[in-house]
């Protein structure tokens, strides 16, 4: 796993963003994990979709697609639940109450930049 920021132009909207590269960190996202903190997130390429199955906790989503143009935002997705955008590539998992505090909007452009 790749651990880097996200960024909003110069800005930086999340200090620490884990990135999941193998198939096996993208399958198993956050799954088994603790809950993240506020400025934390992970970033699951190759993801249109994300369920909170065996989740016992809440998470915030932004649907990205290859150019980094956010598609789709979802707040406070419950367990046992899915979302999704066919338009995205990439799927950013927050933590519950972040879209609220960074001011992300459909149709930003956010950048991952590697630590």
């Amino acid at each position: 796993m790749k651990i880097g920021s996200v960024y909003l132009g110069e800005q930086c909207v999340l200090p620490r963003v884990w990135k999941a590269v193998s198939p096996w960190e993208r399958t198993r996202g956050l799954l088994g994990r603790p809950p993240l903190k506020p400025g934390e997130g992970m970033l699951i390429n190759d993801c249109r979709l994300v369920h909170t199955l065996g989740m016992a906790y809440d998470l915030d989503l932004v649907f990205i697609d290859r150019h980094g143009k956010v598609r789709k935002l979802v707040s406070g997705l419950r367990p046992a639940r899915a979302a999704g955008s066919l338009a995205a590539c990439a799927t950013l998992e927050l933590a519950p109450g972040t879209l609220s505090r960074i001011g992300v909007c459909e149709g930003d452009t956010l950048e991952w930049r590697e630590a």
